[in-house]
């Protein structure tokens, strides 16, 4: 059994932000952001929430599907960014499309979080607990950056994609997925710090020093900050070391792809599309060198909608199949690479 993908569907924020226009707003220039990444504007959301474009998302490969809403069976969202910490987004998207026979959750592998959500599609599809599943990547990043740090709020936009993918007998060929959790460091955003009346009485910096827990030193100690009224109220925004970013994904990237491909007996010039997660146009240039492809098989949307995790992949998979682009039995590759470390890459038949 495999996942055949019936229906792509994505929805953008209206607001557009150029490059120019961050120019007005910090030290940076449209020649410094399009020349080390490729983008030149991204969507940001004002009124639009990660459930909102989910939903439109969603509904919009839905239609394309032909499935009606009691037919899902599974819905599952990767995103970093959802509107609320509970409920998770599936569970909103599963309200606002009235999917009543549906599981929802989210899962959090952020930028390759589609591809690990198909890859959970698949086992729920092997195991004959599911038939037809909802796959959506949703993003609000606009949110969690520092709009004082040109290095990395200039890279992030909004957006969410979704597809519609069935139980099948020929559609994934094979998927591989990987984590690297000692160098997360190098991508992360911090969520809100303990606030209570115990933190503030008992978490100084003495406290974590001496602390421990069943013989083994406290793991927070090394990162003890003061607790007080101004720093906990503070935002906490993502961070991220790009040179090491980049060497991870230009590292990784290939040989992940590789890796499926081989498990699927197929080689890259048989591939009619790499959909690769839209971080950098440097990173995918170097991808398809590795690979020996030429960049016309490497379909970008970077330029205009920038780096939106866990949508990336879905949105660009849809915009390419809106242009009717993609041909049944046409081989192709979806590759996601993100914070985590996590990867993952799947050679799927269209």
């Amino acid at each position: 059994m495999s996942i055949k993908i019936m229906g792509t569907g994505s929805a953008l924020p209206e607001l557009v932000v150029t490059n120019k226009e961050l120019e007005q707003m910090m030290d940076t220039t449209d020649e410094w952001i399009t020349s080390r990444t490729g983008i030149r504007k991204r969507h940001i959301a004002v009124t639009e929430t990660t459930t909102l474009m989910a939903v439109k998302a969603s509904e919009i490969a839905m239609k394309k599907a032909g499935i009606e809403p009691e037919e899902i069976d599974l819905i599952i969202v990767g995103t970093v960014s959802g509107d609320k910490c509970f409920p998770s987004t599936a569970c909103q998207i599963q309200e606002a499309l009235l999917a009543k026979n549906a599981v929802a959750f989210d899962i959090n592998a952020a930028c390759a979080g589609f591809l690990f959500g198909l890859t959970i599609a698949d086992a729920y599809f092997q195991s004959g607990r599911a038939q037809t599943a909802l796959i959506v990547g949703a993003e609000t990043l606009s949110k969690m950056v520092d709009w004082k740090d040109r290095s990395t709020c200039v890279l992030f936009g909004d957006g969410a994609g979704a597809a519609v993918v069935r139980k099948t007998d020929t559609g994934m060929l094979h998927i591989v997925q990987g984590s690297d959790g000692t160098r997360g460091h190098v991508l992360a955003c911090d969520n809100r710090p303990v606030n209570t009346p115990f933190t503030r009485r008992l978490f100084t910096k003495e406290f974590f020093a001496r602390a421990s827990f069943a013989g083994e030193s406290f793991p927070g100690a090394a990162c003890t900050r003061e607790f007080s009224g101004d720093n906990l109220s503070a935002p906490d925004y993502l961070k991220m070391d790009g040179q090491e970013v980049f060497r991870f994904a230009v590292r990784t990237v290939p040989k992940a792809i590789c890796q499926a491909l081989e498990k699927a007996g197929i080689l890259p010039d048989e591939i009619q599309y790499f959909f690769l997660h839209q971080a950098n146009i440097r990173i995918i240039e170097a991808v398809a060198k590795k690979l020996g492809q030429p960049m016309e098989k490497f379909p970008t949307n970077l330029q205009k909608c920038g780096n939106i995790s866990a949508a990336s992949v879905p949105i660009l998979l849809d915009h390419v199949n809106r242009e009717e682009k993609l041909k049944r039995g046409d081989k192709i590759v979806m590759a996601g690479f993100g914070a985590g470390l996590t990867w993952g890459a799947a050679v799927i038949i269209w």
